[in-house]
């Protein structure tokens, strides 16, 4: 970041280390205001005045800093020497923080900001930063926020307290643009009302040597999907169960950091009498775990007994039928 310093032109060495003084409400809103001492110099913007007191004579209404940038927008410091009186800052120094160059921002801007102001402290070379708890929005009807009572003038013309010296006292600011990036996302979680089961007819059962099959992709919303099928199982002992999985079909296509979320039944059906066998579970799926379901569905023997009726002419029909699961749609 540069660091544009007014025609009060002064620099210094300093360290990182921040200490947290008092927090208390905001005098112009519901924000609260927190103040600190820190050793770091402001990022952005320093201005010096020379014969402070002579504001104080003349009762010099404001003192409107040089303009200086920061996050693509040009700015300045106003300061009340005297206090806003307008602002309840009888009493006290006012500073705010003004955007300006408005006439060539589009029309309807508006910039939001977080920002600290800064009085320094020529005793213990430290300074004394002032910030609000929330985010201020500029725009046409508002171009200015800031603290109508930064400090006392009894406090700040203590010198015991170190901000004006020998007639002299410095300012700063810190302003940081907070730029929305243009995307986003909106996740919902859909009750799937129709078209929400898949069956899969298995032919030739009996004969299958693949230890893994996969159906046809199918889709439920926008999601397409699959299902997987270990006929002697993928557990150990090897050969004992059924393993029955849902998959997700396209995950090579999602984005990074993809994730899809389904509560879903997986069934192997009753041919005849309806007596299904049925297994609930939900997951949210991602890269990490592209499919989920049951490594031991059901026992082979009883899949294969002569007296059930799930395989018939040596078809087995499995389904998965899916109630919810997420929906993610982005945004400009």
């Amino acid at each position: 970041m540069n660091l544009t310093i007014s025609q009060f032109s002064l620099h210094w060495a300093s360290g990182q280390s921040e200490q947290v003084m008092e927090k208390k409400p905001c005098n112009h809103g519901l924000a609260e205001v927190s103040r600190s001492v820190r050793d770091l110099r402001p990022a952005h913007y320093l201005f010096k005045i020379e014969s402070f007191s002579i504001l104080l004579e003349e009762k010099i209404e404001k003192y409107e800093s040089d303009d200086f940038q920061a996050g693509g927008y040009e700015w300045e410091l106003c300061l009340y020497p005297n206090g806003n009186k307008k602002g309840n800052g009888k009493d006290h120094i006012s500073l705010y923080l003004v955007i300006k160059d408005t006439d060539n921002l589009p029309h309807g801007w508006e910039v939001n900001v977080q920002f600290k102001l800064f009085v320094f402290d020529h005793i213990r070379d430290k300074y004394l930063t002032i910030q609000e708890g929330k985010i201020r929005r500029f725009h046409r009807m508002k171009t200015e926020w800031g603290f109508a009572q930064l400090l006392s003038l009894d406090t700040f013309n203590d010198t015991s307290n170190g901000y004006l010296l020998e007639d002299s006292c410095i300012f700063g600011a810190e302003v940081f643009v907070i730029e929305y990036a243009g995307k986003g996302e909106c996740m919902s979680m859909i009750k799937v009302p129709k078209n929400n089961t898949f069956t899969w007819k298995v032919d030739n059962f009996s004969t299958i040597t693949d230890i893994f099959l996969c159906s046809d992709e199918f889709k439920v919303g926008e999601q397409k999907w699959k299902l997987e099928l270990y006929p002697r199982g993928n557990a150990k002992p090897e050969g004992e169960s059924l393993s029955l999985f849902l998959a997700v079909a396209d995950y090579a296509a999602l984005p990074l950091n993809w994730k899809v979320y389904a509560k879903f039944k997986l069934r192997i059906k009753d041919q005849i009498n309806g007596s299904h066998i049925v297994k609930k579970t939900q997951c949210w799926f991602r890269a990490s775990t592209r499919n989920w379901g049951f490594s031991s569905f059901e026992k082979l023997c009883n899949i294969n007994d002569r007296g059930s009726s799930f395989i018939m002419k040596d078809t087995l029909i499995v389904e998965v039928e899916i109630m919810v699961m997420s929906a993610v749609k982005n945004f400009p």
